[in-house]
Parts: structure tokens; C-alpha cells; sequence
């Protein structure tokens, strides 16, 4: 990889784990900034931002404004950009939305989600040299109904884990792991050469990611993975209604908020 960021990601396998959040906006970015070694600009703005029932309702222009935003506030991180659902179906149109992606936000590199069934698209994008992280076991965009961790079946840890190796050899940088179970993370993460970044796929994997929402305590979505740092939606709602009561009690505006 030409990127030189990308280069010392990669030369952090089994060494110091990467952080790794998602982000939406310039506001928040910068805060994440200062922590992140990767900032991921999901497609799960959908369902956080925009109310969807699934990531497949994200368009490609959603993700390039949110990207644009989010490429504001970043100083140090990699920005990574999910590619929406039905945004790679074939290498030309993959080709065509990826470069539209990067020539548009100026991230570093974009995220698919797959393995076997996306890998020629994977290794057309890398020789054209886009840079790319891969995803494996739960795939939000493919998934129908309910989520459910994956590794229960020995067919299922079979062709996860042969998904991980396409795209390690086919040349991706990192891949995520989300909603596995522990020990085929840790198959995984031993057999491959590149970084591997969990989402509910334990400690074994060489970094991990969360929604920056859910960690802040924002949402209402509570899986098992989730681990909460904050209680925003609390502080939030203390807050306006604070606000409530001092504009009915004509506390507010005071003297010193007026010109």
C-alpha cells in the first residue's frame, strides 16, 4: 500500500491494538481524532442518524456527504468509508463508486463487506490500487431479519474463515470481524497475516471498533458487545429540559446572553 498511515496499521499485527470508532460529522470527529487510530464512517449512519430498519437503505451520496464531514475534522486518523449495499455488485461498478468515494471526501480507504462472493471485486479495486478493509461474519447488509452472531456451525466457521484468507491474500489491509464466536476470532486472527479489528469478536483480534453512539450511550440498541462509556441520552435530556424550565420561567435569556 502507498499510504503510509495504511503501512503502520498494518505493522501493528499482534502488537499495539488499533482503536477504532465510527463518526458522522466534523464535531465529533475531532474528538475521536486525538484517540482513533481509524475513523470508520459506517453505513450504520442509516439506522443511527436516519431511522432505517437496515444498513441496505444507505445510498452512496449519503455516505459521501457524511465522509466529507467527517474528513474535516481528521488531522491524524485513517478515515475508512463503508461502501453502501449495491454500490460494488460487479468490478466496473465497484471501480466507478470507489473512485467517485475517495476523488470526493479524500479518504484513505473504503470497507466491503463479504468474502468469496465479493473477492474478484475486492482484488480489482486493490489493483487499481485502492486501498481496502475487508469484513467478515456478520454482514449487516446481506443479513435479513434479526442479527445473530455467526460461528455456531462448523460449515459457518469453515467459510468465514476461508473469507478472511481470500482477502488477506487478495491483499486487503485489516479486515473487521463483527458478532463472532471466541475462539474462531482467534482462528482467524492467527491464521492471517493482516491486523483483524473486532466488533463482538473478543480480545483476540488485533483492535476494536464500536458505533461511537452506542459507546456514548445515545442509542437505545444494547447487544451483548456493547460496552457503555456514557449515559448521553440522560445528559441530554437533563439538559433541554433545564432549558425548558428556564424560558417558561423567563430565566433565559439573561442579561449576559442578550446584545
Amino acid at each position: 500500500m502507498e499510504n503510509k498511515k495504511i503501512r503502520e496499521i498494518i505493522k501493528r499485527k499482534n502488537k499495539n491494538p488499533i482503536v477504532c470508532l465510527t463518526s458522522y460529522s466534523k464535531t465529533i470527529t475531532e474528538i475521536l481524532d486525538k484517540y482513533c487510530d481509524i475513523v470508520l464512517v459506517g453505513d450504520s449512519l442509516g439506522m443511527v442518524l436516519y431511522g432505517m430498519k437496515s444498513t441496505r437503505e444507505v445510498t452512496l451520496d449519503m455516505m459521501i456527504n457524511h465522509a466529507k464531514s467527517v474528513k474535516k475534522g481528521i488531522s491524524k486518523s485513517i478515515l475508512v468509508v463503508d461502501m453502501p449495499y449495491q454500490s460494488y455488485k460487479n468490478k466496473k461498478e465497484a471501480y466507478k463508486n470507489a473512485k467517485k468515494i475517495i476523488k470526493t471526501t479524500k479518504c484513505d480507504a473504503l470497507k466491503l463487506e463479504g468474502g468469496k462472493k465479493i473477492i474478484n471485486v475486492v482484488k480489482y479495486l486493490i489493483k487499481k490500487k485502492i486501498p481496502v478493509m475487508g469484513h467478515v461474519g456478520l454482514l449487516p447488509q446481506s443479513e435479513k431479519g434479526k442479527f445473530k452472531f455467526k460461528g455456531r456451525s462448523s460449515f459457518e466457521r469453515k467459510r468465514i474463515i476461508e473469507d478472511a484468507r481470500l482477502l488477506s491474500n487478495a491483499g486487503v489491509f485489516a479486515i473487521v470481524i463483527e458478532c463472532v464466536e471466541e475462539s474462531l476470532a482467534e482462528i482467524i486472527s492467527k491464521s492471517i497475516p493482516i491486523p483483524t479489528i473486532g466488533i463482538g469478536a473478543s480480545k483476540h483480534c488485533d483492535g476494536q471498533i464500536l458505533v461511537t453512539d452506542d459507546l456514548l450511550g445515545l442509542s437505545n440498541f444494547t447487544p451483548k458487545f456493547i460496552r457503555k462509556y456514557s449515559n448521553m441520552r440522560s445528559i441530554i435530556n437533563k439538559s433541554v429540559l433545564r432549558f425548558r424550565q428556564d424560558v417558561i420561567n423567563k430565566n433565559f435569556p439573561s442579561r449576559k446572553n442578550i446584545y
